[in-house]
């Protein structure tokens, strides 16, 4: 990896109808900005403009306005946004449509695996928000409590978070498939006081209980006063008279109309958990004119959303990208989709119908999921119309170039832009993004997003090109996380140890010859094998590329001779066997297209990785199964009965 050489041509051009209906140009228009290069460079030397300037886009309307738009005197790690300012966003997202032309456009479109649909309008998402902010508020809930949400992608899951928002609660975003502990840790640690949650839901035709989890839970969680279960099976569910409720018992009689609280800009607004494989999960705080302004700012910037527009982007309320979708869209006027199921099931080609059904425009997907759908072919996806797509979006984890080909081409029809997007959790988005006024490579992303001061660098912390360095920020940002949850040392030692007023993300990057950025994986994910620097993407590119492959991670361990040994886990097609051969046929593949040093020592065929419900691979998790070394928090995990897999691997 000391070298950058991904190669590639350009595949995609933007046409003239992409640039001239873009939010991105109309915005450039605005201001006197002639090309994109140019707005990043003003919106990175000129904070204070930049960010006003977004937040007048958006029509980010305050209770009182802010006094300036940052102050950094603390440190730019501890960076305020708009100072003096007074605003809740639940306001900008709900409030504001009634009485306009929005409060009878579809806010929400819903479908659950069974086949129920559902859809809400603004105006209808309001009042449901309103009823329940009542009912919270009944129970004594009030402004700076956290209220955790543990619940599968179903209406009432926005309804949920726009009505803690409301009472000026914290929102706790919980994944859906957690377990009891991970559950328990995360409420606990916040001290939560309220948890909304679900009796359960469907996956794969099998009903999952939830309200069982969030028993277990809640018997390590003293704080939370109040449980509200939504009846999504109609089973019956164990009861604790006084602290549960049903939701639509509490909320049949409360009033539709509700006083948002107000609420200062810089208030906490939700606590998010970032998922690590050591160590206990980490609250990423952020704030009401934090994240939901970035997240708004990089749909309209980056994926171009538009009020016109709906978007389904495959995530779950405990994955960022779900607060992501519900604020994004809400502040710009578009529409959600929400699906509560197995994107597989009952056929192959759930993804691909539900696009067509829910005639979505943009659609958002992950590396990982791509790659798994392509193991049922072309057909799946050729029996539906997408003529609705006009932008496809990706994130999660880096590309290979195979699979990222196969969405461009089978999926968009070489017509559609493949909008990559990379930041994560503490950025409340992204730092590097795609747009529809640059044309793109495979795997590639336009550069930073206006207003992210990213650079590459080396290990000295100097700027490098055309080879691989680590992904840094250089300014503060208005979604930049305001810390960990009661721990403000571990968030300084986290991103800003390493440099001085650095933000060092984690990631490996490269800035090609033409400026296209790329997104290597984690830089602590690197194998170094005799000397030789190696990204697991590089690796696993190779292996995909093979017939038999469907998914592939690679991980380096000890060696005496080497350093580390290069270790390949490969799920195989349907069709294809698992044998000695063909293990030595995918050792000779990868020697042939990255040199014989960095053959493989170790091919295993495993039937799953390890992966987040986000569809991150977790390769220091394959690592330390592999090793048979503590693995640390593995609360993330869709799918832990891999991990024994691995272990058993050697």
């Amino acid at each position: 990896m000391e070298r950058f050489d991904f190669g590639g041509e350009f595949v995609w051009q933007p046409t003239p109808e992409y640039v001239s209906k873009s939010r991105l140009k109309r915005f450039m228009d605005r201001h006197g900005i002639a090309g994109f290069a140019e707005l990043l460079k003003r919106s990175t030397e000129d904070l204070e403009w930049f960010w006003s300037a977004v937040l007048k886009d958006l029509e980010i309307e305050f209770y009182k306005p802010y006094e300036r738009v940052l102050d950094s005197s603390q440190g730019i790690a501890w960076t305020r946004w708009c100072v003096g300012g007074q605003m809740n966003i639940a306001h900008n997202c709900l409030d504001k449509r009634m009485g306009t032309p929005l409060e009878k456009r579809a806010a929400l479109r819903w479908e659950g695996e069974e086949g129920t649909t559902r859809s809400l309008t603004y105006g209808e998402l309001c009042r449901e928000t309103n009823r329940l902010a009542n009912a919270l508020r009944g129970l004594g809930l009030r402004k700076g409590d956290v209220v955790g949400i543990f619940l599968p992608m179903v209406p009432e899951t926005a309804t949920a978070f726009f009505a803690v928002v409301k009472i000026g609660a914290i929102v706790l975003p919980l994944f859906s498939g957690y377990g009891a502990a991970a559950v328990a840790t995360r409420l606990a640690d916040a001290s939560a006081k309220g948890l909304i949650t679900a009796d359960g839901f469907y996956r794969r035709g099998q009903k999952v209980a939830m309200k069982t989890i969030a028993d277990e839970a809640l018997s390590e969680v003293p704080s939370v006063e109040h449980v509200i279960v939504v009846n999504r099976l109609g089973v019956e569910a164990p009861w604790n008279e006084g602290r549960d409720h049903w939701w639509h018992e509490l909320v049949q009689n409360k009033t539709a109309d509700f006083e948002t609280e107000r609420t200062e800009a810089e208030d906490p607004l939700m606590i998010i958990y970032t998922s690590g494989t050591t160590g206990k999960p980490k609250g990423a705080v952020h704030t009401h004119c934090g994240f939901p302004v970035k997240a708004a700012q990089d749909m309209a910037h980056g994926l171009d959303l538009q009020e016109s527009d709906t978007l389904y982007w495959v995530t779950d309320l405990g994955w960022m990208m779900g607060p992501w979708e519900v604020l994004g869209t809400t502040l710009l006027g578009a529409t959600m989709v929400f699906y509560d199921g197995a994107l597989d099931y009952p056929g192959p080609d759930r993804l691909w119908s539900l696009v067509r059904r829910q005639r979505v425009t943009a659609l958002g997907v992950s590396p990982t999921l791509v790659r798994s759908l392509l193991r049922y072919g072309d057909e799946p996806v050729k029996k539906h119309d997408l003529a609705s797509l006009r932008i496809l979006g990706s994130t999660g984890e880096p590309w290979n170039r195979d699979p990222w080909l196969w969405l461009f081409k089978t999926v968009g029809g070489e017509r559609l832009p493949i909008i990559n997007y990379s930041g994560g959790t503490e950025i409340s988005g992204g730092i590097v993004m795609g747009n529809v006024l640059t044309a793109l490579k495979p795997c590639s992303f336009s550069g930073p997003l206006p207003g992210m001061a990213a650079d590459v660098v080396n290990e000295k912390g100097e700027p490098v090109r055309n080879q691989v360095g680590e992904l840094v920020v250089r300014k503060p940002w208005i979604g930049m996380t305001r810390g960990f949850w009661k721990d403000p040392e571990r968030y300084l030692q986290t991103y800003w140890a390493r440099f001085p007023d650095l933000w060092v993300h984690g990631d490996w990057a490269a800035i090609d010859q033409d400026g296209l950025w790329y997104i290597l994986g984690r830089s602590d994910d690197t194998i170094k094998i005799a000397g030789k620097r190696l990204g697991p993407a590089e690796v696993e590119s190779v292996l995909i590329a093979h017939p038999a492959v469907c998914e592939a991670a690679a991980i380096g361990i000890p060696d005496a001779v080497k350093g580390e040994s290069l270790i390949c886990f490969c799920v195989l097609n349907t069709g294809f066997a698992a044998t000695e051969v063909l293990a030595e046929a995918i050792k000779e593949l990868v020697a042939q297209n990255l040199g014989k040093p960095l053959k493989p020592s170790v091919v295993k065929f495993v039937k799953d990785l390890p992966k987040t419900r986000n569809a991150k691979v977790m390769r220091r998790v394959i690592r330390d199964a592999y090793l048979k070394q503590e693995m640390g928090d593995l609360s993330a995990l869709e799918n832990p009965s891999s991990v024994e897999e691995i272990r058993r691997a050697n």
